[in-house]
């Protein structure tokens, strides 16, 4: 990498910081003043997760940039698949062994 190259400026780290915190903070006063409850706020929280994802991937990790940006994105998608199959198998094994206990 030469020093010449961007990793974004300024602008774009503090629109990204700032959408972060609000992100984060909105989920909290959801929890903490009890304005909905139940399914509804775990849907929301969840919600609220998955826009901070994307804030962190197209702020930060600059997942658009870079000589080739689908080289990125294919290895978010096996990263996140990985994911899956790790957390998805657990929860199958944790299933049977609740059963047999």
């Amino acid at each position: 990498m030469s020093h010449q190259e961007s990793h974004g400026s300024v602008k774009s780290y503090v629109i990204g910081f700032i959408l972060s915190i609000v992100l984060t903070i909105i989920p909290l006063v959801l929890t903490l003043k009890h304005v909905i409850s139940g399914t509804t706020l775990i849907v929301s929280i969840v919600g609220m997760a998955v826009l901070q994802l994307l804030v962190q991937l197209f702020f930060f990790m600059h997942i658009r940039e870079g000589e080739k940006p689908r080289f990125n994105v294919w290895a978010l998608i096996l990263g996140l698949f990985i994911v899956f199959v790790i957390v998805a198998g657990s929860m199958w094994i944790m299933t049977f062994n609740a059963q047999v206990a």
